[in-house]
């Protein structure tokens, strides 16, 4: 059973997402939170595996209370995996949220189905990484000049290979994907990803675009 906590200002939102994710026989909501502070005091209490947290709230706004609970302060082992809920043009936020250590975004627009599936994702340890949407968030906040990506010194570290691996990452390119394109099986690039994100320090995929971009992988607009 999968325990979600739901973090939205929106009286409606929060009810529309516990019957969704209520009528699934391996989802449950353990609670609500109508704030960010309140939704980083539930999270410590019910221990959620997920919580999927808007980008906008009165008292401490998402971003601040994903800080919160995936931050160096947060020792806890069992941390839970934070889903932003985002509407697309307004949220710059989105963009810090992934590097705070959020697993991924989903559009308030969302099918029933699609909603249930992302906590699926996202509770099983994976990062939720829409390629075209979180393409356009980075590409709009990441400076557009090319930087050196041997000027960091942690990228050093990886091999030829993990470094064209994380290379069509950053592109956005899934697994399988990318073991057809490197004609290798799709286990080998699994392989490849968890030592890429062991050696970079990294929490999941979606970091790992992020910290592409950042350090001149992929050009954004490119």
């Amino acid at each position: 059973m999968i325990d979600v906590l739901v973090v939205d200002d929106q009286p409606m939102i929060r009810v529309g997402i516990r019957a969704i994710l209520d009528s699934h026989d391996d989802i449950t909501v353990a609670g609500e939170a109508a704030d960010g502070r309140a939704g980083v005091d539930q999270a410590r209490r019910l221990r959620p595996d997920v919580v999927l947290m808007d980008v906008r709230m009165p008292e401490l706004d998402g971003l601040a209370a994903t800080r919160e609970l995936l931050g160096p302060a947060a020792t806890r082992p069992d941390r839970p995996r934070v889903l932003m809920l985002t509407t697309f043009d307004a949220d710059h936020y989105v963009y810090e949220a992934l590097r705070a250590g959020a697993s991924g975004f989903l559009l308030k627009d969302s099918s029933p189905d699609e909603l249930a599936a992302a906590v699926r994702v996202v509770a099983s340890g994976d990062a939720l990484l829409a390629p075209a949407i979180t393409q356009r968030l980075i590409e709009r906040f990441v400076e557009a000049a090319p930087r050196d990506p041997a000027a960091h010194p942690v990228l050093r570290t990886l091999t030829e290979r993990e470094r064209e691996v994380l290379t069509l990452m950053t592109r956005g390119l899934s697994n399988g994907e990318i073991a057809q394109g490197l004609v290798i099986s799709e286990q080998t690039v699994k392989s490849h990803v968890s030592k890429i994100l062991q050696k970079l320090g990294l929490r999941d995929r979606v970091q790992a675009v992020v910290f592409g971009y950042e350090n001149g992988l992929v050009v954004p607009g490119r």
